[in-house]
């Protein structure tokens, strides 16, 4: 019986994990700073969780303390990328949901995630006691 693709089969889904994209943008690792962007500035399609999206932005504001708009732009920016895509939602809302972050704190990049993937699938609810979760295009509804 086999199961899935073999490792680094034709036909294998390419994902990212967190530490890469990081290294990426931070730089902070010289020598592994490289292997990452060899491998995301290739032609190589990429696929990035939203889980893992969600990741990347928190450790970049509460780990590197970099401005959470900067963080904002600077994600969009790699979803832009014609090499990268994010996987369970299509990339235009999860560049949205980051659109949701910007503005402030109120909306942390776990929620905005969470309404991309309500939002593709509309239609949707999300329940939650929080007010502040983003309703734009979904039904927010409380317990």
């Amino acid at each position: 019986m086999s199961v899935g693709n073999p490792a680094g089969g034709a036909g294998a889904r390419d994902f990212l994990d967190t530490n890469p994209v990081v290294r990426y943008l931070v730089g902070d690792d010289p020598a592994l700073a490289a292997r990452a962007t060899a491998l995301i500035e290739s032609d190589r399609r990429l696929c990035l969780s939203v889980v893992t999206l969600a990741e990347i932005a928190f450790v970049l504001t509460s780990v590197y303390r970099i401005e959470r708009s900067q963080v904002v732009d600077t994600l969009i920016d790699l979803l832009n990328r014609e090499n990268i895509e994010t996987c369970e939602v299509p990339t235009e809302l999860a560049v949205q949901a980051l659109g949701f972050c910007r503005p402030s704190g109120r909306i942390n990049y776990g929620d905005a995630m969470l309404w991309a993937i309500a939002r593709a699938s509309a239609p949707a609810r999300v329940w939650t006691f929080d007010r502040r979760f983003p309703d734009n295009g979904i039904e927010r509804r409380e317990p």
